[in-house]
């Protein structure tokens, strides 16, 4: 338990610090939040929150993760692993962090063009494969790359060259549903941080220290932002977040071998995702709306929930769904799978 507390505790410290100081340098810079029209009249209050506040924690637990565990535990820094879940993790953050300077900072409402994101992160999903069959395989640390576990099984099914494009799609699906979460106070900071505690618990059941390090100081990070991002939020953590927490996760589920049980741990991020799926092809396709708005938690705000009942009720799934991903993990498939890097 000490591979997780350590790290989370300091991360956790480390934003309650930074924050007071960041969040008036964010103000400062006038790095304020835009809000839509379009959208629920009650968040048009929120215009002028400073965002970008994803550096607080993606500061943080780069801070617990490498330094601090190394020197408390003993454990080397160097280890592919954690530099794989780094460098997703800051990678797709670097490309949240270009786009809202664009917007907030220089003031252009755009920001990175779709394709410029695009093209970014499948730049990183490619670099991450090339890590992984130099260090994995090249290297013979373990035969293959490209086998994915069926959850809850002791099954596998081997993709051989097509495990790139999946790889790809993966860490693009992944950072583009938790950005698609991001938009009530809190939602995502408690979503996230839970389906990363469960790949903390994952981790330790694999014996693998860097996953379990990795993920317990991002929660860190999280539960300090929290103090400052729960209803009423004083900063947003912009695309430099969002986007960085979902190349994280998706990093996780690769390093694990845990592909397949990902959507079911973050199952609150794949609902918000077929949600906007489904309301723009059916409006498309019938002129009608499923939703009253999309993503859905926008539905239920304007189904008259209040917002901190809706972020409380998708914390709560969030829990159930990890909960459920946990079990199939750890208690279906009772065994630590052979690959894991110790």
């Amino acid at each position: 338990m000490l591979t997780i507390l350590l790290p989370l505790i300091a991360a956790m410290l480390l934003v309650l610090i930074l924050g007071p100081v960041v969040i008036p340098l964010l103000k400062h810079l006038k790095a304020g939040q835009s809000i839509r029209a379009e959208g629920p009249q009650a968040h048009l209050r929120k215009a002028g929150t400073p965002t970008m506040g994803g550096v607080l924690f993606l500061s943080a637990a780069f801070l617990a993760a490498v330094p601090i565990t190394h020197r408390w535990l003993g454990i080397s820094p160097s280890m592919s692993d954690l530099f794989f879940l780094l460098f997703a993790t800051m990678g797709y953050g670097l490309i949240g962090f270009m786009d809202d300077y664009i917007k907030v900072v220089l003031k252009r409402n755009l920001g990175l063009t779709a394709a410029q994101k695009l093209g970014g992160q499948l730049l990183i999903g490619l670099i991450l494969f090339w890590i992984l069959l130099e260090v994995r395989v090249l290297r013979g640390e373990y035969p293959s790359i490209s086998s994915i576990g069926i959850p809850g099984t002791h099954m596998e099914w081997e993709l051989n060259w097509l495990y790139l494009p999946f790889l790809v799609f993966l860490m693009i699906a992944a950072s583009n549903a938790v950005n698609l979460t991001d938009g009530l106070d809190g939602l995502v900071a408690g979503t996230a941080a839970i389906a990363y505690g469960a790949y903390a618990i994952i981790g330790l059941y694999q014996h693998n220290d860097m996953v379990a390090i990795f993920s317990a100081s991002v929660v860190g990070g999280l539960l300090g932002f929290l103090v400052f991002n729960a209803h009423p939020a004083k900063v947003f953590m912009g695309d430099t977040g969002s986007l960085a927490l979902g190349g994280g996760l998706a990093a996780l589920a690769v390093i694990t071998k845990t592909e397949l049980l990902l959507p079911i741990i973050g199952l609150v991020f794949v609902l918000e995702t077929l949600s906007v799926i489904i309301q723009v092809a059916s409006f498309k396709l019938r002129g009608k709306r499923v939703f009253r708005m999309s993503p859905i938690h926008h539905h239920f705000e304007l189904s008259g929930w209040s917002e901190w009942r809706v972020v409380t009720t998708f914390w709560l799934a969030g829990f159930l769904s990890a909960g459920l991903g946990i079990y199939l993990q750890i208690f279906l498939r009772p065994n630590p799978l052979p690959w894991a890097l110790h």
